[in-house]
């Protein structure tokens, strides 16, 4: 008899620590999917902003998301990570180059030579200076602001590296003439 509390003992220490996982389960994926989120970054699209070693080694930049209403407040010079328009399962990081009412001068492979911004739209560009290492709004256009997931806001990884991703410090695009918003395409 003495046995048989003893593996009650060990039964409910053996299910007490995964009851307390699996209910923590839907606040981890609730913050995740709305709150933030730690993300690689891959490609050399954004260098020398991230993966500034990237011609030195394979080392990725590891980057904070902040994922709570990444669409308010959108300046131009911000990172964010936006769903590819040609492939919306895969997320990109790009740089906003533009904004609604915007004009830009675009590079190849743009069919056209210049763009003005639709309403709830914005041009995403990425910052490596050869373009053709880059995939962004030169390839695709504006693309929908609902696309926007996240803002990056800090480098975490490499620890020489670790702190606020300092966005604002970016100078203003010289292929972009800064228009306003209420007499972009779509306004009536």
């Amino acid at each position: 008899m003495s046995s048989l509390p003893k593996a009650i003992s060990v039964f409910r220490n053996l299910t007490y620590w995964p009851f307390v996982a699996i209910s923590w389960l839907p606040a981890v994926v609730l913050f995740k999917a709305h709150g933030g989120e730690i993300t690689k970054v891959t490609g050399e699209s954004m260098y020398p902003t991230l993966n500034a070693n990237f011609n030195e080694n394979l080392k990725k930049d590891i980057c904070w998301i902040k994922k709570w209403r990444p669409t308010d407040g959108l300046k131009r010079g911000m990172i964010v990570t936006a769903r590819n328009p040609l492939n919306p399962e895969t997320l990109q990081v790009k740089r906003i180059a533009a904004l609604e009412g915007d004009t830009v001068i675009t590079r190849a492979p743009c069919p056209v030579s210049s763009i003005q911004i639709p309403v709830n739209h914005v041009w995403l560009e990425g910052d490596n200076i050869d373009a053709s290492k880059t995939l962004d709004s030169n390839t695709y256009g504006p693309i929908p602001i609902n696309l926007i997931q996240g803002k990056v806001t800090h480098i975490l990884l490499p620890f020489q590296r670790f702190g606020r991703l300092r966005w604002w410090e970016y100078g203003i695009n010289a292929r972009v003439s800064e228009g306003q918003g209420n007499c972009a395409p779509g306004w009536f």
